[in-house]
């Protein structure tokens, strides 16, 4: 299984990017997929999840009414939109997949076998 983010970049403050995670693997089938993120010298967050059994959404309350998680309908893309930038969001992006992800667990990362290797958003004020 391999997850592949890109849509990293540079953007100006109040700016939008959009990151996508292709995901492939011939016998996979996630249960859900993820955002994490980590700034220099922090740990990873979360960010936002869809959880595909239930169609549920989560976002952390940072990124709530900024950013969107979605889907393509082919199941194997997911997006992250995220608008109104700020340098709080200045970060390396990671998607993450689970086969069996509760919705309990949906913003923790030990839920989550594979992960992709990041892509790096900077925002400039």
């Amino acid at each position: 299984v391999q997850l592949q983010a890109s849509g990293g970049g540079l953007v100006q403050a109040g700016g939008s990017l959009r990151l996508s995670c292709v995901i492939s693997g011939r016998t996979f089938r996630s249960s859900a997929v993820a955002w994490f993120r980590q700034a220099p010298g922090m740990d990873r967050n979360f960010v936002a999840a869809f959880s595909w059994t239930g169609g549920n959404i989560y976002y952390a309350d940072s990124v709530k009414g900024r950013f969107t998680i979605s889907r393509d309908n082919a199941w194997n893309t997911v997006y992250l939109q995220m608008n109104s930038l700020g340098p709080e969001d200045m970060a390396v992006y990671y998607c993450a997949a689970g086969s069996s992800v509760i919705t309990s667990n949906l913003a923790s990362q030990s839920a989550y076998q594979y992960w992709g290797q990041g892509t790096l958003v900077t925002v400039s004020s």
